[in-house]
């Protein structure tokens, strides 16, 4: 498909794939435009895309779509560059590389990697060297985690009393693209055992969105009607994005 690179004095097109990655399509604008790959922010409507992620992640990504394109601050690029770290992240089946920051805690690497393979947060148990990484706010480097380090992901077995645990209510917010009312923010207030579509009956019934299609995205990955959000891993304070459409298997509509 063809999108839009918008930057601040002017715009192109480029052609890019389903399957290419936010890295792949920085690389092609880099070539185009000469701006270092590494230095862009490439976001669509206030929305940034993550390198680790392909093109069949944004539904919102259609043909004809403006993305734009900004620049790192650069006024310490050693300092950036040097805090940068690849690191190798291993399920069961397969090996992915993540690119960190040293500064970066437990728990933002959990949200990378759920953002990567949607694998919810409370179900991932992290290890390295042997060790458990089990507190969630301590840097990466206290660990002794650095480049081509190796992490090793298990996934917590859901036992029966955790699925009859007591739900929580959650307060978090409804975030509506531009299409819709305006780009209004709506706050809510529900029990973490609701499903996805459960919220969206709750905005139908309230007429807070007109009789339509919607699809829901919590940190970029698009949830699933039938899932609660315990199970999305949505926390107090989250942003929901709420978008008119449908996922098939022929991608967004």
């Amino acid at each position: 498909m063809r999108v839009v690179i918008v930057t601040r004095i002017n715009q192109f097109f480029i052609e890019v794939g389903a399957q290419e990655t936010v890295s792949e399509i920085k690389r092609k604008i880099e070539q185009i435009h000469g701006t270092p790959a590494a230095s862009q922010i490439l976001t669509v409507s206030g929305w940034e895309l993550v390198d680790g992620l392909d093109m069949e992640d944004y539904p919102i990504v259609t043909e004809g779509t403006k993305i734009d394109l900004n620049i790192k601050p650069s006024t310490e690029p050693h300092f950036n560059h040097v805090n940068k770290m690849q690191i190798t992240v291993k399920f069961s089946a397969r090996r992915i590389k993540i690119e960190v920051d040293r500064t970066d805690t437990v728990r933002s690497l959990k949200e990378k990697i759920h953002i990567i393979d949607s694998t919810p947060i409370k179900r991932m148990t992290l290890v390295f060297s042997g060790v458990e990484l089990n507190e969630d706010f301590r840097k990466l480097s206290e660990y002794g985690i650095r480049e081509s380090s190796e992490i090793v992901v298990f996934l917590n077995t859901i036992t029966r009393a955790r699925d009859e645990a007591p739900s929580r209510k959650v307060s978090l917010v409804v975030q509506t693209s531009s299409s819709l009312l305006n780009a209004a923010t709506i706050p809510l207030e529900m029990r973490d055992a609701c499903t996805v579509n459960d919220l969206k009956q709750l905005l139908l019934s309230r007429k807070i969105l007109p009789v339509d299609d919607y699809l829901f995205i919590h940190r970029q990955r698009i949830m699933r009607d039938s899932c609660s959000l315990r199970w999305h891993g949505v926390e107090n304070g989250d942003c929901l994005y709420v978008f008119k459409g449908t996922v098939s298997r022929n991608g967004y509509h």
